[in-house]
């Protein structure tokens, strides 16, 4: 099914803004129909859907195994990823040149990786070499051979990497922001791990973690492109029907304290910097949450893209920032709301009580008539581009099924987003916004701000090269994993 491309109304009439601050009038975006596909299990566990379209002659292959960095073991952070990188680095029955070789021939390419709550290997091919696509995708999800040159490769590739962010100050913003803000949970590490863990990474922690995750029942694969049912079912069963393994090892329990109920700041103090990172986190919410529909448009208005009232106020008003944004992160068990700009050193306490200031005007009062018009139309109309090609529709497919999201999810995603309120908005945003209990992280010249942080709250500074051992903790309540927002 195609799916029309939407023009969007960045900004709508109001009897607040003169003529010539306007653009063109532009009708609401329509809706959009979609139906979602067969999902079909074969007697291992592994789920195949097939997205088909047949105006391109190319297939694509999306194997996504539902487990990822947050379940590391504690003391080997960035262990998923290292696995998922090393899965077309070689095969019980290919080397890793082998791989390449045999891709390029089909005109295709290979993508692996693993992010929160899942870990994921694609292939792409011409729709002529679809069974070599099943062959090699089956290959490298059973049989990746963990070959030791190739570990310590990759060992050495990650090292050099984490040399060179770990002084990044975005980078390391981010970082200590879900550090702090996941305190206690499988989600509050790096996803690329330190150099300490990386170093301790063995070829049996490899083994091991592929041998208890990567296994049919946790999978799914997504078919996109030139192919029929018929043909897709059989190549998945021939290729994939014969992988075994049971899903006998859960991923790991939330068993840490709840989170902090009053403010926390950090500073990173990162002398050379010009400039300063800034992050003002709060727990969000996971994926599958009824709230994310008025959250949507809430962080939509603060600082999604197109207009929003961090930009306008940081960049547009005061000259503080180029960019400021906010980020709804919603994975399967939690989530984060964070906002994030940066701004010249010496601005570092006005940027950031401007950015809390705004968080602040967010959950005290309904937002504007207009702005809410301008979420709903740019939400509804970026979504409906999401169905564009096969390959989106897989992504859509896929996010539905991963976080467990109903069958009818995305055509009743525009009705759900206009039946919304302010006042709906209003209420989303005061139960999960606060300034009162939120992180926050300056990542800059400590000596620039320093005088000023007590305006902010107490704070603590901490020497950037500390960042990625162990800094200390705050105290904090005693262990709950159920105050964490479901």
């Amino acid at each position: 099914m195609a799916f029309p491309v939407i023009l969007l109304a960045l900004c709508r009439s109001t009897s607040t803004l003169s003529a010539n601050e306007l653009p063109p009038v532009v009708a609401p975006p329509d809706g959009f129909s979609f139906r979602m596909p067969a999902v079909h299990r074969l007697p291992n566990g592994l789920r195949v859907v097939l997205i088909e379209r047949h105006d391109v002659p190319i297939v694509r292959l999306y194997a996504v195994v539902q487990v990822g960095s947050e379940a590391d073991p504690p003391q080997l952070p960035g262990l998923a990823s290292m696995v998922a990188g090393l899965l077309p680095e070689g095969t019980k029955h290919r080397s890793a040149y082998q791989i390449a070789e045999e891709i390029d021939q089909a005109g295709g390419s290979i993508d692996t990786g693993a992010g929160w709550d899942q870990s994921y290997a694609n292939v792409s091919v011409l729709s002529n070499h679809a069974r070599v696509a099943f062959d090699l995708l089956a290959d490298l999800l059973i049989h990746p051979s963990f070959a030791r040159d190739e570990v310590e490769r990759l060992r050495k590739q990650t090292l050099s990497a984490l040399d060179v962010i770990d002084q990044d100050p975005s980078y390391v913003a981010d970082v200590v922001m879900r550090r702090l803000l996941f305190q206690g949970t499988p989600y509050a590490h790096s996803e690329d791990g330190t150099p300490e863990s990386i170093e301790r990474v063995t070829r049996e922690d490899l083994l091991d973690f592929h041998r208890r995750y990567y296994v049919p029942s946790r999978t799914i694969l997504a078919v996109a492109g030139d192919l029929t049912e018929p043909e897709c079912l059989r190549l998945a069963t021939q290729y994939l029907g014969e992988w075994n393994g049971s899903d006998t090892q859960p991923v790991q329990s939330f068993t840490g304290p709840r989170p902090l109920h009053s403010r926390q700041i950090v500073v990173i103090d990162k002398p050379d910097a010009v400039q300063t990172e800034i992050r003002v986190a709060n727990l969000g919410i996971p994926r599958s949450n009824p709230d994310y529909f008025p959250l949507a448009i809430a962080n939509q208005v603060l600082g999604g893209p197109a207009s929003n009232r961090l930009f306008d106020v940081l960049r547009t008003q005061h000259g503080l920032a180029y960019g400021a944004s906010s980020n709804l992160d919603c994975y399967s068990r939690l989530g984060a709301w964070v906002a994030k700009t940066s701004t010249r050193s010496d601005e570092t306490i006005k940027a950031t009580q401007i950015v809390l200031d705004e968080i602040s005007r967010l959950r005290n009062g309904p937002i504007k008539s207009w702005e809410l018009q301008n979420a709903r139309d740019y939400l509804i109309g970026h979504e409906a581009l999401e169905f564009e090609s096969a390959s989106q529709v897989a992504n859509q497919v896929l996010e539905t099924m991963i976080y467990h999201l109903p069958q009818d999810y995305w055509n009743r995603f525009p009705q759900e987003i206009r039946s919304l309120t302010a006042n709906d908005v209003l209420a989303a945003t005061r139960k999960y916004l606060s300034t009162n209990d939120d992180i926050i992280v300056l990542v800059g010249n400590a000596a620039a701000f320093q005088n000023g942080l007590k305006k902010l709250g107490e704070a603590r500074v901490i020497p950037i090269a500390d960042v990625g051992r162990s800094f200390p903790d705050p105290p904090r309540g005693t262990a709950d994993p159920s105050a964490l927002r479901r």
